[in-house]
């Protein structure tokens, strides 16, 4: 492994939680939520304490505010390596900003207008979608495969038209880890219509270097707190599309992108936080990049970021390659997803399963109890779920790997999991 993770984990004061008998705690929680760093929680901290004000105003506080809010508008510029801090936009979470927008793109469509989603997606990627139907938009979707949870890119293709006015797709799976060839589904759209596209990021961020620029969708939308920092969700859009869409809004707002749709007062010492959370990684990436030369290889932020990510990917397909052949070899156990390692370019570190004899719920608990947090059901993929058969017998047991766990963990879950079989 290309990470020190005795020395990473000391920077994570949840990691250090034990339980009555002094057994470390084991985060296998993250896709619903990463642990957060000690310099998070203090720039959130230090936030509260100097620049706990509102926008706008000509004192310090309020001054140190706009400049902390102006910051991580960069920073997250340079983790998404989009041309311009006007294009990013805060939220409560990535859901409230997609239905806040979903809504405002409304006003541009019209009834008869098609809007392609999938069943591989969270719903936070669905419903705000489904919700335009009320306004005659109709929505048309996207199959995967069963068999290792792909897309059927073929039915995309033959979706598309010159009535389809928006793709909504995920860039990986917070269900079964499967990551989207979002630039090639990009190149499909553009060939066949002059739909936007819209990427939810929220699962994939954590796992992978993103670049809005190379990938040329129109929307990436993603959460802080699935990436080591506070519960905020951020918005990229290409500019002259933000300042094209009208914006629901209270009159003093700003006019212009980004501010027109950043409804009332943001949660600026969460953006802090966020802002934290990119230097983290940025540090990441100078102490532990794949080059030994990677910071006068790649001396600006953008480029550390990229270090970190690569190197956070490299890092956790080893790790998810030792928790999947640890479970394969549990004849009780049903994988769900791309399971062949010379496909997993094509998934993230998250993996779905079921057991012959325990539900979902009966595992997560039996794990609980023993100090391994793991989720189970349908993690709001319900469409996953169901077009996996699942959803009568209580989902699946997710667990996710984060670049701070360990293989002592995979095993401790591993040895865990076999004892109920």
């Amino acid at each position: 492994m290309l990470l020190n993770l005795s020395e990473i984990r000391q920077q994570f004061p949840a990691l250090q939680e034990t339980d009555a008998q002094g057994q470390p705690y084991v985060f296998f929680d993250g896709p619903g939520g990463t642990q957060v760093p000690r310099q998070v929680m203090t720039a959130m901290n230090r936030y509260l304490t100097e620049a706990n004000a509102n926008h706008g105003g000509y004192f310090i506080t309020s001054q140190r505010n706009d400049q902390i809010i102006d910051m991580t508008r960069q920073a997250m510029a340079d983790f998404l390596n989009a041309p311009s801090a006007n294009e990013i936009v805060f939220g409560q979470n990535m859901t409230s900003l997609t239905f806040n927008l979903s809504r405002a793109m409304a006003r541009l469509f019209q009834a008869g207008d098609e809007i392609i989603v999938t069943r591989l997606d969270h719903d936070a990627n669905v419903a705000p979608w489904l919700a335009l139907e009320e306004q005659g938009i109709v929505i048309r979707w996207i199959d995967f495969e069963v068999s290792d949870c792909r897309l059927n890119l073929t039915q995309l293709a033959d979706s598309l038209s010159e009535k389809t006015k928006l793709v909504a797709v995920g860039y990986a799976s917070n269900a079964v880890g499967t990551v989207n060839p979002i630039a090639q589904i990009v190149e499909l759209v553009r060939q066949k219509s002059s739909a936007w596209v819209w990427v939810d990021a929220v699962h994939y961020a954590p796992h992978g270097p993103i670049d809005v620029q190379e990938l040329g969708c129109d929307f990436l939308v993603c959460s802080a707190y699935k990436f080591f920092g506070p519960h905020i969700g951020i918005l990229w859009g290409r500019y002259e599309l933000l300042e094209q869409i009208p914006a629901y809004k209270v009159r003093p707002a700003d006019d212009d992108p980004p501010g027109k749709f950043e409804t009332g007062t943001q949660n600026h010492e969460g953006i802090a936080g966020a802002n934290a959370a990119i230097a983290y990684l940025a540090d990441l990436g100078r102490s532990y990049g794949q080059s030994a030369t990677a910071s006068s290889r790649y001396p600006d932020r953008r480029g550390d970021l990229k270090q970190a990510m690569q190197t956070i990917m490299s890092d956790e397909r080893d790790l998810f390659t030792t928790l999947l052949n640890g479970l394969q070899a549990i004849p009780e156990i049903t994988i769900y997803g791309l399971t062949n390692p010379a496909e997993f370019a094509e998934r993230c570190p998250t993996l779905a399963f079921t057991h012959a004899h325990h539900s979902p719920a009966e595992i997560a608990a039996y794990l609980a109890e023993r100090g391994i947090f793991v989720w189970d059901g349908h993690y709001y993929a319900i469409s996953v779920i169901d077009r996996l058969g699942l959803a009568e017998t209580g989902g699946a047991v997710r667990v996710g790997l984060a670049h701070y766990n360990t293989p002592a963990e995979v095993e401790r879950l591993i040895e865990t999991v076999h004892e109920m079989s």
